[in-house]
């Protein structure tokens, strides 16, 4: 077997184990760097080990430290209470904001999976209570979660934006934000809709939903000192980042030093809280993407790739394609690592393409399906939905949803864009 098809067959072994186990992909990649490296490709240990993405990993670091010491210490989760009582008396609007929340907490740094971790809880009883469809819920908590999740800020973004990095594609954060913003907030809210949600805006909640939602949400006190502080270190973070060119990594590692020296937040319960996991898996796939593209695997990758697709189709192409796969895997920590470092050389062999609207769509079309209740995102809404909701059909309802977003996924990146 050739040493390039040899990486791209150990390439597709990883993604395959990471569908159908709950081994952590990134220690079988990183074994299989090693081993193709070393023993195949005659390289030495330290040119294996130079694919280790050493300021993707110190990003990564800094931002989910810092963020995690907002949960730790009740910032986050304060400030989503808080925020929720906006929509109070508007049935209609209740779903709404349950978008636009987790979006906003998402987009400032918090990322998808933590904010539904942190809101999920929140938003399954308040729909149960208020009489509003849990499968309506589940879609608008997910989607908002996910359409903030491409932010310079958010730990997905910075994995992205980390990945284009490596391909040389530089200063294109918030075309990539607002891609998957729009794309994620109109198949959210259309879904919402089209589903039921409209149907919201004319019913009135029953004061025995009201008050138990009343009972769910009480939280008067004021924020305490060390999370006003916390709010005050992330607001200023980001305006360091979007007005003076502060590197997000270096600025996070400081406000995160600045609140664990100020004993802002449990330094222990935030270390552990930390997604480890995502990181590893991330920082694992990529030193063996690194051997597939010294190894000549990526070139093969590309070509495969490139088959399937022209120069108007590729972008619906790659967001079916990232999508069947991240019904099953990581999306964050297998799918980009695996797809956005194949676009210079797609582009080259199907003669043209835009690359942000093909990385646009790879990162649309792997975060789509992560409705379904085999991601982390409806996993985490089934688990708390109301002890009245039927979670077998809940499961069903969302199942079908999410592998259907592998083909609305390709049809919406197709249109938006390849088309437009």
């Amino acid at each position: 077997m050739s040493l390039p098809l040899l990486s791209v067959v150990a390439f597709a072994v990883a993604i395959i184990v990471s569908c159908i186990s709950e081994i952590n992909v990134g220690v079988l990649a990183i074994a299989f760097a090693f081993i193709i490296g070393v023993f195949f490709g005659d390289m030495r240990v330290a040119d294996v080990a130079a694919g280790f993405p050493t300021n993707l990993f110190l990003i990564l670091v800094g931002v989910t430290l810092l963020f995690s010491q907002a949960n730790v210490n009740g910032t986050l989760d304060k400030l989503a209470r808080h925020s929720v009582k906006l929509a109070r008396g508007n049935l209609g609007m209740i779903p709404v904001m349950f978008f636009l929340l987790p979006a906003a907490l998402s987009t400032f740094g918090a990322g998808n999976i933590s904010t539904t971790a942190m809101l999920a809880p929140l938003a399954m009883p308040v729909a149960g209570n208020l009489g509003i469809s849990a499968f309506l819920m589940t879609l608008v908590v997910c989607c908002g979660a996910n359409s903030g999740a491409l932010s310079p800020f958010a730990p997905t973004g910075v994995i992205a934006n980390g990945l284009l990095a490596r391909i040389g594609i530089m200063g294109q954060e918030w075309p990539t934000f607002f891609n998957n913003f729009i794309a994620e907030g109109f198949v959210g809210l259309t879904g919402y809709m089209v589903f039921g949600g409209y149907k919201l805006f004319s019913r009135g909640s029953s004061s025995r939903g009201v008050r138990a939602d009343e009972a769910l949400l009480k939280d008067e006190a004021a924020f305490t000192w060390n999370q006003t502080l916390t709010l005050v270190t992330i607001g200023v973070l980001m305006i360091s980042v979007c007005f003076f060119g502060i590197d997000v990594g270096m600025g996070a590692i400081i406000a995160a030093a600045i609140l664990t020296l100020c004993r802002a937040a449990n330094e222990e319960a935030a270390i552990k809280s930390m997604p480890w996991n995502v990181i590893v898996m991330v920082c694992g796939v990529t030193i063996l993407i690194s051997i597939l593209e010294k190894k000549g695997g990526m070139e093969l990758f590309t070509t495969m790739l490139a088959r399937f697709s022209t120069e108007s189709s590729v972008t619906g192409v790659m967001a079916f394609v990232t999508g069947l796969i991240s019904v099953y895997s990581s999306s964050s920590g297998v799918v980009l690592p695996a797809f956005l470092p194949t676009i210079p050389g797609l582009i080259e062999k199907i003669g043209g393409g835009d690359p942000i609207a093909i990385a646009s769509s790879v990162n649309v079309g792997a975060h789509l399906v992560d409705v379904s209740p085999l991601s982390t995102l409806g996993a985490l809404c089934i688990a708390n939905a109301a002890a009245s909701e039927n979670r077998k059909v809940l499961f069903n309802k969302l199942m079908a949803w999410g592998l259907s977003m592998s083909v609305v996924g390709a049809l919406v990146c197709w249109v938006f864009f390849g088309l437009l």
